[in-house]
């Protein structure tokens, strides 16, 4: 007998890369959805062709109906919702708040995936949050959504560790898949009343801020530690970029050096095969491992210092 869905219809919410495990694994498990709601396509490449974002583009190519409303609260677009009368909503990473009506449509409610053990890091950026902070730990988090910002009632977690020198892209991928697993296990669960919501205490909640391309740069006056904390965070977007002979250079890989002290923040104290390493602030440094000027290809950084004749004592501003 084929399994047959508590949640019939299921609609499913969800926009980037991220979202993507949870969507196959629903349409594998039993779960497929009757609707994906996507945001819509954007121009983007030197022509400016419109382009659908993942989940769009996925559910496509697997013959699933797919909107993709300008706004979640656009009128003609919850009608439609109704209509359908769903049991369930799941929502990873759409990119919209949703209001009351949509929040109240579906019968078993929206169940949202958040990319952190909440309340710790609510908001749009929780793993980006979480390596700034320099957290051992994060997770995922599956709970009832709310009119507030991640303030509904937690309904499961699953704990992560972040591995040493790990960054916002790799950890995101690795995240993905657990929350794919957390959002089947979520739903199994409510299918077999297992599943009670409790309450988070928000006097322990922080957030994370959606990012920007204006925080990718380096402050060299700051700690090493911080500074590899923010490439981390900020790889592969919006990246971290210093100024060397009046245009930016991107780093991409840089890892934690012996203690340097006497010279300013920003200046070049050796230069190696494989790395060039830079006083950072408090008696810190960074080597840089992987180095790239706007446009062209990327270079280890004995080979950038060699085309560059960058030498020690010289600085980055």
């Amino acid at each position: 007998m084929a399994f047959v869905s508590t949640f019939d219809p299921l609609i499913f919410f969800g926009t980037p890369e991220f979202a993507l495990p949870t969507l196959a694994r629903l349409v594998t498990e039993g779960y497929a959805p009757g609707l994906v709601v996507s945001r819509p396509a954007k121009p983007s490449g030197r022509g400016r062709e419109l382009h659908d974002p993942p989940v769009a583009r996925w559910a496509k190519a697997h013959g699933i109906a797919v909107r993709q409303p300008a706004k979640a609260g656009d009128p003609e677009f919850l009608i439609e919702i109704e209509s359908l009368r769903p049991q369930v909503a799941v929502v990873v990473a759409y990119g919209q708040i949703f209001g009351r009506r949509l929040l109240q449509g579906p019968v078993y409610g929206c169940i949202n995936l958040h990319a952190s053990l909440l309340p710790r890091h609510r908001g749009a950026a929780p793993i980006q949050a979480s390596i700034l902070a320099g957290d051992e730990t994060t997770g995922v988090s599956t709970m009832l959504m709310a009119e507030g910002l991640d303030t509904g009632p937690i309904l499961l977690q699953r704990e992560l560790a972040i591995g040493k020198g790990e960054t916002a892209g790799e950890l995101s991928r690795r995240l993905a898949e657990l929350g794919a697993e957390a959002v089947l296990e979520t739903l199994r669960g409510l299918e077999q009343g297992e599943m009670l919501p409790r309450a988070q205490d928000s006097t322990l909640a922080t957030y994370a801020p959606r990012l920007t391309k204006e925080v990718g740069h380096f402050e060299w006056t700051l700690p090493a530690r911080t500074l590899l904390n923010q490439l981390r965070a900020y790889t592969p977007w919006p990246g971290m970029a210093t100024q060397w002979q009046g245009g930016p250079v991107k780093v991409l890989r840089a890892e934690m050096a012996l203690p340097q002290g006497g010279d300013a923040p920003g200046t070049v104290v050796a230069v190696e095969r494989d790395r060039v390493r830079v006083r950072c602030g408090g008696n810190t440094a960074l080597d840089l491992l992987e180095l790239q000027r706007p446009g062209r290809r990327a270079l280890a950084a004995g080979d950038f210092a060699n085309g560059e004749r960058l030498r020690p004592g010289q600085r980055f501003s």
